[in-house]
């Protein structure tokens, strides 16, 4: 009986600890839970200045209104974001590979969101 206690217990912490390590598997989507967080936004950021760099454009930095994130040789981030400044769009989704460690940001993807 104490036996099949240990299996069953084991099987269950099993299962829980892989329903929670979702977040930790590279590759899967996690959403971001802090949408203000400082980080998030200072990435959303320098996707918005790199794009006005690569295309001459003027937009301006609102806010993110929704992102995600996952790990591929650094941290992907895909946001959703709305700008200022823009004739005919405001809302865009942007995605930004970071590197921390090497000091490495590049925008990837940058598209407005049609409603």
């Amino acid at each position: 009986m104490r036996h099949q206690f240990v299996v069953v217990l084991l099987f269950v912490v099993f299962v829980a600890s892989m329903a929670t390590r979702n977040q930790l598997i590279p590759g899967t989507w996690v959403p971001i839970k802090d949408l203000n967080d400082p980080h998030v936004t200072e990435l959303a950021n320098f996707a918005v200045t790199e794009h006005d760099k690569q295309t001459q454009s003027n937009l301006k930095f609102d806010k993110v209104i929704g992102g995600e994130t996952k790990v591929v040789g650094g941290i992907k981030y895909c946001l959703n974001i709305t700008t200022t400044g823009g004739i005919d769009f405001n809302k865009y989704t942007v995605t930004v590979l970071e590197k921390a460690w090497l000091h490495f940001r590049n925008l990837t993807y940058f598209v407005p969101i049609r409603d």
